[in-house]
């Protein structure tokens, strides 16, 4: 275990200024609520929240055939995503394992940035470095260190972004944009994605730009939000979270999370019309293997949790859950996801949560909201 500091973001004094309660989050000190999980989550729903994701990575690919390279190693079709627009995606180990997911940008045809997982960026750093053509005509940068990343989600996004930044500042969802004059003053690009499903940006700035830039947005009427409402947010629209719904066996090869897209059952970036690393065994698997599904409780009990056995009603172990939460959104219902074998949507089953109770619940295919 490494004895080293936790980092700190160029935001860092604003959360603490705000009362943050601040954690050591994959080496990053970060606040995991200012208020409390449940107001912040609820706020981002219905106005706008606001979120320090500055410990995840920036990448900058560039060159000719950068697209075809991209796609040769990605699940997506890369060379189908038009400049301007984003883009989902896994990337695969040679066995056909996840390593990470991440949301990519097409800046033009010779220039892509993507944002690797916080702490998967020594990672896809080394994997990709590994794969880079020999002939130097792909080359990486990382961005990381000199950027922040804020993101504003939520149904008042737009009105609150084009009040701060002018409505010329606007992109729509999963499209990308450098950041053209502003009365801030700053620089950078804003990107129409983020993880909490609500409508928003993801802005990426120099740091030295970050503070000004969370001020005013905070002035203009967004909510700060911390890693917990980050997760119940990420949780209620079934989104997948590195290192806990999958986990990369560069970083830990002893846990049951080595997955792959299929099992995964994400409905979006993954093509398989195209031949790409661990593609085999991708398109190997029966019906009836196991799959990521969304459990939702059928009756009050202990809440769903990451590590409970899922069985069916006969009693025989069916799966396991990697995720799980009271949902805010919900009324505080038990919600889960987790590879779950031989069910579809509307089965009945048992969540194991203790050698005396199973809790009855009910397949869902995300989102719960």
């Amino acid at each position: 275990m490494s004895d080293a500091k936790p980092a700190r973001t160029a935001l860092f004094d604003e959360h603490v200024s705000l009362g943050a309660n601040i954690v050591d989050f994959h080496g990053f000190e970060l606040p995991i609520w200012y208020s409390n999980i449940t107001e912040e989550h609820l706020a981002c729903r219905s106005n706008a929240g606001l979120f320090d994701v500055s410990h995840m990575g920036s990448f900058r690919f560039t060159g000719a055939n950068v697209l075809g390279w991209l796609e040769s190693i990605a699940t997506q079709k890369c060379t189908a995503i038009a400049p301007g627009r984003c883009a989902y995606t896994h990337f695969l180990d040679h066995d056909g394992f996840l390593i990470d997911d991440m949301i990519f940008a097409v800046v033009s045809e010779t220039e892509v940035l993507g944002v690797p997982n916080a702490s998967m960026i020594p990672v896809m750093w080394k994997w990709f470095t590994g794969l880079l053509p020999s002939d130097g005509s792909v080359t990486l940068e990382d961005l990381s260190p000199e950027t922040s990343i804020i993101a504003l989600q939520g149904p008042n996004a737009k009105s609150i972004c084009e009040s701060v930044l002018g409505a010329d500042n606007h992109v729509g969802r999963f499209k990308w944009s450098l950041i053209g004059e502003n009365e801030l003053g700053i620089s950078g690009w804003i990107q129409g994605t983020g993880y909490t499903g609500e409508s928003g940006y993801e802005i990426f700035v120099p740091n030295g730009d970050a503070a000004s830039l969370w001020r005013a947005l905070i002035a203009a009427g967004s909510t700060p939000v911390g890693l917990g409402a980050r997760d119940t947010l990420r949780l209620e629209k079934g989104y997948l979270l590195s290192g806990v719904d999958f986990a990369s066996r560069d970083l830990d090869e002893n846990t049951t999370l080595h997955r792959d897209s299929w099992e995964t059952n994400v409905p979006f970036g993954l093509d398989t019309e195209h031949e790409f690393i661990g593609r085999i065994r991708v398109m190997s698997h029966a019906e009836s293997d196991a799959k990521w599904w969304g459990v939702k409780q059928l009756e009050r009990g202990p809440l769903p949790r990451g590590g409970k056995e899922v069985e069916d009603l006969d009693g025989n172990y069916i799966g396991i859950l990697t995720s799980g939460a009271p949902a805010p959104s919900l009324d505080r219902a038990g919600i889960g996801m987790g590879y779950i074998a031989g069910v579809e949507p509307g089965s009945e089953v048992l969540i194991v949560a203790s050698s005396r109770k199973k809790i009855r619940a009910i397949i869902v295919r995300p989102p719960f909201v």
